[in-house]
Parts: structure tokens; C-alpha cells; sequence
């Protein structure tokens, strides 16, 4: 049995760890709470990608290579807004805006299938009308400019491409994790931590690494809904990178943070071989 969890049966534990989401939870279709969820995550995201893909484009737009935002002003857009919805909606449907972190927490037990689902559902259909605004707002521009649509790079191969996402995933998810983590707040408690900021922040650092590879997906809703309205066949071609890739990401974030970082299995051990019936 581990030091930390000879320690937790001995004192007591100093923090709630929430109880596990059930798997199925059709309770969940009779509470406003739910629908209220699915609309600000819808709403998020849409806000997330109107101003995110308007950076995009109104930055290629500009004839002077120093006259627009530059690469640092888009990836700061992408933090900033992160950041700014994550803390609006974090107290309603948790601030997901992304299926790889609904993912992430659905593998966690944070989430149920339903929830998890609906809400993958529902932060595409928020990102196809935010992305929607940015053309009907920038038409020519928009399309004339890539759209802000997500595709390998030249000079890249697609397992480059899907490394970075892969990787530039885990940071994101690994962070949500960390900053939300009860363990961190009960014994950290003199180290404020406002969970929106470190989130964004990683958003924003991923950007500045991967922006040059892929556009930067690690977010397949922002990923789909810029190729549904741009519709070019590179960016559908390309578009399973942007699936697997967070994916693969946020299964490796969660694994990492529950099993290694939180020793979920050797808690689970250790409570089995204390169990005097067993």
C-alpha cells in the first residue's frame, strides 16, 4: 500500500472527491439543469468560434505581414477566450467547449454517456453557426482565406500532424484536470487558483507550438464546424486527424491524471486488501 494511501486511511481524507457520473442517467432529460448545460455549452462555443475565426481571417486579411495580430495575437485570442467562457459557464455545464475534454472527463466518471454526448452534439452545432457568423460577416475574405479551417501544413506529414495534436491535447486536458482537481484545492489552499486561467493559458501556449503544424485543432468541434463551412476538400481530407488526435489526447490526459498522477488502481487495491472480509 502506497504512502499516500496509508496516510488517507489514517487521518482521514482532507477533500470530497465528487462520486462517480453513472453511465446512463436518462434522469438527466427531466432537469432544466441539463437543457440550461447544452444551451451555454452551445453558446460558447459559437462565441468561441466567431471571434476566434474572425482573428484568423481579419490577421490574413492585412497586406502588411506586421500590420495584423501575428501568429502571437491569434494564439492569444484562442487562450483569451478560452479562458474568459470557461469562467462563464464553468458553474452552469462545467466550460467544456471542446469534445476532447468532455471526452476526457466522460472517461473520468465526471460525466455521463448522455451528458457527454449531448454535449459533443451540441458544441459542433455551436461551432458550425459561430464560423457561420465569421462568413456571413467576411464572406470574400473568408473564402479567399482559408476559412480558418484546419489542415496539415506543407512540409508536414500527417503523423507529425497527429502527433501534435496528440500531445498538444494532453496539456489541455491534463491542465482541465489539474486546476479542477478537489485534491489541489483542499491542500493548495493558499495558492489561489482560479481554474479558467491556467486552462486558458495552456490553450494559448499550444497555439503558439502547433499553429505552424496543423492551424492548431485539439478541439474537434473547432475543427468540424470551420470545415463544414468552408468545405474545401483538404480540410475534409484531413479532418480525422482533428477526431483522433484530441482523442487519443484526452484518453492519454485522463489515464495519466486519475491512475498515475491521483493512483486511482492502488487506492482501489488498497481498499480491497484493508477489507477484512475479503
Amino acid at each position: 500500500m502506497s504512502k499516500e494511501v496509508s496516510e488517507e486511511a489514517l487521518h482521514g481524507k482532507d477533500y470530497i472527491d465528487p462520486p462517480p457520473a453513472p453511465l446512463f442517467d436518462m434522469g438527466e432529460l427531466k432537469l432544466w439543469s441539463f437543457y440550461r448545460a447544452l444551451i451555454a455549452e452551445f453558446i460558447a462555443t459559437l462565441l468561441f468560434l466567431y471571434v476566434t475565426i474572425a482573428t484568423v481571417i481579419g490577421h490574413k486579411k492585412q497586406a502588411d505581414v506586421c500590420g495584423g495580430v501575428g501568429l502571437l495575437g491569434i494564439a492569444w485570442a484562442f487562450g483569451g477566450m478560452i479562458f474568459i467562457l470557461v469562467y462563464c459557464t464553468a458553474g452552469i455545464s462545467g466550460g467544456h467547449i471542446n469534445p476532447a475534454v468532455t471526452f476526457g472527463l466522460f472517461l473520468a466518471r465526471k460525466v455521463s454517456l448522455l451528458r457527454a454526448v449531448s454535449y459533443m452534439v451540441f458544441q459542433c452545432l455551436g461551432a458550425i453557426c459561430g464560423v457561420g457568423l465569421v462568413k456571413a460577416f467576411m464572406k470574400h475574405p473568408y473564402n479567399s482565406l482559408g476559412g480558418g479551417a484546419n489542415e496539415v501544413a506543407p512540409g508536414y506529414s500527417k503523423g507529425t500532424a497527429i502527433g501534435a495534436e496528440i500531445i498538444g491535447t494532453f496539456v489541455l486536458v491534463y491542465t482541465v484536470f489539474s486546476a479542477t482537481d478537489p485534491k489541489r484545492s483542499a491542500r493548495d489552499s493558499h495558492v489561489p487558483v482560479l481554474a479558467p486561467l491556467p486552462i486558458g493559458f495552456a490553450v494559448f501556449m499550444v497555439h503558439l507550438a502547433t499553429i505552424p503544424i496543423t492551424g492548431t485543432g485539439i478541439n474537434p468541434a473547432r475543427s468540424f464546424g470551420a470545415a463544414v463551412i468552408y468545405n474545401q476538400d483538404k480540410a475534409w481530407d484531413d479532418q480525422w486527424i482533428f477526431w483522433v488526435g484530441p482523442f487519443v489526447g484526452a484518453l492519454a490526459a485522463a489515464a495519466y491524471h486519475q491512475y498515475i498522477l491521483r493512483a486511482a488502481a492502488i487506492k482501489a487495491l488498497g481498499s480491497f486488501r484493508s477489507n477484512p472480509n475479503n
